[in-house]
């Protein structure tokens, strides 16, 4: 079970974050989008070349309807030390396909609270390379520190895809559940299930829309129509649709997924 105490009931702070305890239906109107918190941002991949997110193109791509972890932690700080590989392997045990088939809706953004940029380098060699920061030149690090009212470290902020904060620090949920209590985040995040949908090739390659997961949910909803139109047909021994149901299963009664 989510740690509830860790979250607060509806509650809007300084910054327009919103604090919810699980339903929809007590959050503000007023509530951001997770890629609006990092549009115009630089985002860089924790790879051998340390790419560079910086296009809303990118954010969008690698932020839409996911989780997202903010770990704020620093090289000096013991403890952030002691908790990193666990973090790393729960992270890797989720998103890595050798260890699983499908990688999780998920996204880790480390926040250094660094005092040098040796110390930020140094720290994200025991990260995964999957792992997202931010520059330690930006001055947006601190600005986020105080958004989140970061009073420890290690801190892990775990946010839905709607940016209202799910867990303020999931620390303790993670040291004791592992990558179980991924699933109760998921449910309780109300993800869009991505399991119709192809997800290395989504990233990388297919920028079809924004709109393009709901899309193709509600096509594989109108197939799912049409093959049990066509069965009720059957079943009542209707004549003279044969050809065309072939024709339409053909061409495209099945879910291209």
């Amino acid at each position: 079970m989510i740690n509830e105490s860790s979250v607060r009931l509806t509650e809007v702070n300084t910054y327009g974050l919103i604090y919810r305890a699980g339903s929809s239906n007590n959050t503000p109107s007023s509530r951001c989008i997770m890629v609006d918190l990092f549009l115009d941002r630089v985002l860089m991949k924790n790879n051998k070349d340390q790419d560079e997110l910086d296009t809303e193109r990118e954010i969008v791509m690698r932020l839409q309807n996911r989780i997202l972890m903010l770990f704020f932690a620093s090289a000096a700080c013991e403890s952030c030390q002691q908790f990193a590989p666990t973090l790393s392997d729960f992270f890797k045990r989720l998103t890595d396909e050798s260890y699983v088939d499908r990688s999780a809706q998920l996204v880790l953004l480390y926040i250094s609270l660094d005092e040098s940029e040796e110390q930020q380098e140094s720290f994200l060699k025991e990260l995964p390379k999957r792992c997202l920061f931010l520059a330690y030149e930006d001055p947006y690090r601190r600005e986020l520190e105080a958004m989140f009212n970061v009073e420890e470290l290690p801190t892990v902020v775990v946010l839905r895809p709607d940016c209202s904060i799910l867990i303020e620090n999931a620390v303790e949920e993670i040291l004791d559940l592992g990558t179980d209590c991924y699933r109760n985040w998921q449910e309780a995040s109300e993800l869009i299930d991505r399991s119709f949908m192809i997800s290395d090739d989504f990233e990388q390659k297919s920028m079809r829309s924004f709109t393009d997961p709901v899309r193709r949910l509600k096509y594989k909803v109108e197939d799912e129509r049409k093959k049990k139109k066509k069965e009720k047909k059957k079943h009542r021994g209707w004549g003279g649709g044969g050809d065309d149901d072939a024709e339409v299963e053909k061409e495209g009664g099945g879910a291209p997924f």
